[in-house]
This record gives C-alpha cells, structure tokens and sequence, in this order.
C-alpha cells in the first residue's frame, strides 16, 4: 500500500512538472475522479476525458433521492454484499471502504451520519456541493479536465507508441481525423452499460474485445422486472408501493432466499429497494428458465397459526374483504395482489387463504431494459486483469469501477467499490510508471 493520503486536502503548493510522467482517465465518474486523486497527488501529469459536457452526471443523479455513499455495517458482512467477487474485492475495500469515505468527504468538509438501515449520507442528503467542490479541489491540485470528448480507441500503428484516440464534440463529423493522445498509462473508467444518457453506454466493449480483453456480457443488474398484471391492478394501482412484505426466490444453488421491505408496483411490473436486492438471484433465474415465480408473504410479522385463528372467527355477515381489511390490514394495493395472484377458490376457503397470504405466488416474465437499471452486471472479467486491474493484454491500462465485473446491491456498497478500485487501478498506475 502507497503512503498516499486520499482524504487531506489539497493545497496548490506544487504543478506536475512537464518532465512527470503523464497518465490519462477515461470516464469522470467516481472511479475516475478518485483515480486523479490519487494520481495528481504523486505528483504525475494527470489528464481526465469524458464524453459529456460535465464529469459525475450519474453520481448527481444517483444522489437525487439522498446521497448514499456508503454503509456503516460491520466489513465482514459489507463484503459479502459483492456475491462471488468478494474476495477478489475484499484487499481494495480494506485499503479503501466504508470508513475512508467518510474520511474522504470530511475532508471536502461534508459531515456524514449513519441513517436508521445503516445507510451512510452526507447531512445535507445533496450530491451536487460534494461534487462541486471535489471538482474544485482536483482542478485546483492541477487535474486537467477535457469533455465532450469521446474515447474511440488506439492508434496501433508500429510508429505511433501509446497513442489512444478521442473524438472531440466540435470535430465530431471528421472522425478520420481523431485527436491523439500520448500517455505513460492509461486508466479506463466508463462505467457499465445502464443510463446511456448520462454517459455509461458500454460502447467501449467493441473495442476491448477486438484488443482481445476477455468481457462478460452486461447484464442489469439493480433492476425492475415485468410482470403482466390484469388491467384492473395495473389501471388501479400502477405507482402503489407495498410496505413490509417479505420476497422470496432461490440463489444459484437453489436455495431460499428471503428478504423483507418495500416494493411498486409499476405499470409494467414491479420495481423497488426489495426488487433491487432480490433482483440478482431473480435475473439470473430467468437465464435459465422464464417465466420465474417468487413468493411473498404479505403478513410476515403474523405467522400462518395466527393468521388462521383470526380468519376462524365468526364473520357475522361480513364479506371476505372486510374480514381481511378489520382484522389484518390487507387492504389497498395489498389486498388487490392478492386477489390478482390467488385463485378465485381461495377466498371461500379460510386455510388456503392463509397459505396464499403467506406464500403468494408472483411470476416474472423478464427484466427491464439496462439501460433503466441502476446499475449492470458483467464487464471486463477477473482474470483479465492483474492484482493492481491493469489488462494482461494492454500492459499500461487499468480499468475501474463498474465497466470491471462485479456487482452489488443498493445502499452504499456500488459507490464504495467505484471509489476503492478506482483508487487501486491508481496506486498500480503509479507503481508501472514509476518502474
């Protein structure tokens, strides 16, 4: 580990010198702003590019609900959040995890607390001044920022050395005559394949696989799937969340998986934070067989013995739906899923109705598009990078953040990654170079 502090501030006390070595980011997301952190502060010539006019539009916008940057809980359980790629995670989330954040954003002075799930969000819950004056600091420390500016590849001509290729928005239209650029290492941070719009298109994938950088197929990942609900729920209720269900469906092994909180019903299926947590288990099942049923439990404080005694009692002249309503509070959206999911033969029989309230089957058709993902799975694979995530084919490029494979729920744990692999990527960086 490099004796390189990414929290202190940063103080206009020297510029990289025209003899330092120069390195160059593609992407101005977490990843790659973390990167010139660390990079600009050993003292190299550091260049980011990003295709759109402004650098971190996807952090903005993933802060527009509450800036969720990180997750208090303990670092054994915070790593098991990235699945199969934990251990490979685990030494760049130890060097650089939860608790650097908050270390890193009290030294933009951004105060951070801990929310009631754990959750870690500055005080004023906003993106947008911690991003402004992250900017700030890294131009003050002598980042250089380019945007409009589109990474398309490599001059490989024997005589051009390490030339990568960008295409600049005002000569856009003479892309025969893109813009070279030189380097001494070269950091690849252009996020995953979900929100085009905001700049993560995975249109870099064409280019790594032609350079032979083995890639696993994007996938969404933090995503809706569809359902094809009746009109009369989907005219109803479309835009109704369902509060304190537990969902259920089966991991790669085939073993259950259940998880309680909330969920919305949208009009083309379902979407949410319970979604968004289940949805790697439910995506992955749908690749082997679609459609996939899961089950929720639409009482699950209230056990099945419970639930029978209450629907035993004399109704007194009362219908099905006043029962469930006065006695359990299955009503609204709740009581209108039922009715969409249980046969019509179960509200006259009191033992069955318990059984579909507790386990009521819903089945999922597919998932949403990527690119309305929060976030997608797959990209450049593990064993096509090195320890410090430089490409085994392309001696002198890294890559960081989501465009590597790996993926994790919300709640913290995909910003912390973005940030502690963009900060291995450039302690490598510095290592190559400096060799």
């Amino acid at each position: 580990m490099l004796g390189i502090d990414p929290h202190r501030r940063m103080h206009p006390i020297y510029s990289p010198s025209t003899s330092a070595k120069k390195v160059i980011i593609v992407g101005g997301g977490p990843a790659g702003l973390m990167a010139a952190e660390v990079l600009i502060k050993a003292g190299l010539q550091v260049h980011l590019y990003d295709a759109k006019a402004s650098v971190g539009r996807k952090f903005l916008i993933a802060g527009k609900g509450g800036m969720n940057l990180t997750h208090s809980e303990p670092l054994a359980e915070f790593l098991l959040r990235y699945y199969d790629k934990s251990t490979w995670l685990a030494p760049m989330l130890q060097q650089f995890g939860p608790a650097q954040m908050r270390d890193w954003a009290k030294g933009l002075g951004v105060e951070t607390f801990v929310g009631s799930s754990g959750r870690v969000f500055p005080l004023d819950m906003k993106a947008a001044p911690l991003l402004r004056a992250w900017v700030r600091r890294l131009r003050h420390a002598g980042v250089v920022f380019h945007t409009q500016a589109r990474w398309i590849g490599w001059d490989t001509s024997a005589s051009a050395g390490r030339q990568a290729l960008f295409s600049f928005a005002e000569t856009a239209r003479h892309e025969s005559e893109p813009t070279h650029v030189s380097y001494d290492a070269m950091l690849l941070a252009l996020g995953g394949g979900s929100w085009a719009k905001l700049g993560s298109d995975g249109q870099w994938q064409s280019i790594l696989r032609e350079a032979g950088v083995d890639i696993s197929p994007l996938e969404p990942a933090n995503c809706g799937f569809e359902v094809a609900w009746t009109e009369h729920l989907r005219s109803r209720f479309a835009g109704e969340p369902l509060k304190q269900v537990t969902l259920e469906c089966v991991d790669d092994e085939g073993k259950p998986v259940a998880r309680k909180g909330e969920f919305v019903i949208t009009e083309r299926g379902v979407e949410g934070s319970l979604i968004y947590a289940q949805s790697r288990w439910i995506r992955r099942a749908l690749v082997k067989s679609a459609p996939v049923t899961v089950y929720l439990d639409l009482a699950p404080d209230l056990s099945a013995e419970k639930l029978a005694q209450v629907l035993a009692k004399p109704s007194r002249g009362k219908s099905i739906a006043s029962v469930l309503k006065s006695r359990l509070g299955i009503q609204g959206v709740r009581a209108a899923l039922l009715r969409e999911c249980a046969p019509a033969s179960a509200f006259t029989q009191p033992q069955s109705l318990v059984s579909y309230i507790k386990r009521l089957p819903l089945q999922i058709a597919r998932t949403h598009p990527i690119d309305e993902a929060i976030s997608s799975a797959g990209g450049v694979t593990v064993n096509a990078v090195n320890e410090q995530l430089m490409l085994h084919k392309l001696p002198g490029v890294f890559c960081a953040g989501e465009m590597l494979d790996w993926e994790a729920p919300t709640g913290g744990y995909l910003f912390t990654a973005s940030f502690a692999t963009g900060y291995a990527a450039a302690c490598g960086m510095i290592d190559y170079v400096k060799s």
